[in-house]
């Protein structure tokens, strides 16, 4: 708690800093399209005090070794990717290419994902993943970080969504015995939960890429060591239901847009929140809707990996039943303009 509390008061009191530096540095999200749903100007450097605060209060906090020094070092290179990005937008090839190098860099310190659940044999549940480790560590790290990072279209959505997804994997890994990872998560809470006062509806300040990519690299990380490594059988399901808004939100434009016949990375207004803008739902009933499908979400990760395995598998088929219908009322894989 002294690690939330801390880390969220420096990101709160460093926020009008970054405005500050955004104005000077000619950091301003001005649109330009109907994509976004804001009207004016607004500074986008916010990244940069969620990053002075998970900073600070992890070396204050936290056992500088090997692996924490790498994390510390691959979430600078992509606050420092993102603060350029915010300034002058980089080419989508380069950003993957540091993307990559950031993962690189916490592989190297050991952070990997080594096994996957097998949900279809009781006697073999975990399936070591050999060679394929390297792989599947760098598409979970960049895929996650890009996930956040397309979530951030509303004013206080990545910031809120981040803090509760922090929050559920923080009691995950306090319940199974990683008290440090625990802390960890709790200082990312706190800092993304710091900066939402200013980011909150109407917001005067975006995170930008500082702050969407450092969050979606830093939980990545933090999941595979503190959760996938240390929960139950079915434990590479808890991360991914703890982030399971930007991930199935993610997963459905592409899907749309393979259905529609479109580029896969083509931006469109299908996202769930603008959908729900376009059922009638006010910005700030948005917002809340999502923070509500988060917690569920958030809640029911927890719930699994206390349980036993038959259970935790039958809550998360339910759980992904309904997540799923949820999501295709809400028209993810209709056409869009």
């Amino acid at each position: 708690m002294i690690a939330l509390a801390l880390s969220a008061l420096i990101a709160y009191l460093t926020t009008p800093l970054a405005r500050r530096a955004a104005y000077r540095l000619g950091a301003i999200d001005v649109p330009k399209d109907n994509r976004r749903v804001h009207r004016k100007p607004i500074p986008r450097l916010g990244g940069l005090a969620i990053y002075a605060a998970f900073l600070a209060v992890s070396l204050l906090m936290m056992d500088l070794d090997l692996q924490m020094l790498t994390l510390l070092g691959g979430a600078t290179l992509m606050a420092g990717m993102g603060m350029v990005d915010d300034v002058r937008p980089l080419p989508a090839k380069l950003k993957l290419l540091l993307q990559i190098g950031a993962a690189l860099m916490v592989m190297a310190g050991g952070v990997r994902i080594e096994f996957i659940t097998n949900f279809l044999s009781a006697s073999k549940p975990i399936v070591a993943l050999g060679p394929l480790a390297i792989p599947a560590t760098l598409f979970w790290i960049v895929g996650i970080t890009n996930t956040v990072n397309l979530i951030d279209g509303l004013d206080g959505l990545a910031a809120g969504v981040a803090g509760i997804a922090s929050l559920s994997l923080a009691a995950v890994a306090y319940m199974n015995g990683q008290p440090e990872v625990a802390v960890l998560l709790m200082i990312l809470a706190g800092a993304s939960l710091g900066f939402l006062p200013h980011n909150s509806h109407p917001a005067t300040i975006f995170m930008g890429d500082t702050g969407s990519l450092l969050i979606g690299f830093v939980l990545a990380s933090i999941s595979i060591e503190g959760v996938i490594k240390s929960a139950t059988t079915i434990a590479v399901a808890i991360p991914v239901l703890a982030l399971g808004v930007p991930i199935f939100d993610t997963a459905f434009a592409i899907l749309r847009r393979m259905v529609n016949k479109r580029p896969i990375m083509e931006a469109d207004k299908g996202h769930l929140h603008h959908r729900l803008l376009a059922k009638g739902f006010s910005h700030r009933q948005t917002v809340w809707i999502l923070y509500g499908f988060s917690l569920f979400l958030g809640i029911s990760a927890i719930f699994i990996s206390g349980a036993s395995r038959t259970t935790s598998i039958a809550m998360l088929l339910v759980v992904t039943l309904i997540l799923m219908m949820a999501m295709i009322r809400a028209g993810l894989l209709k056409r869009t303009s």
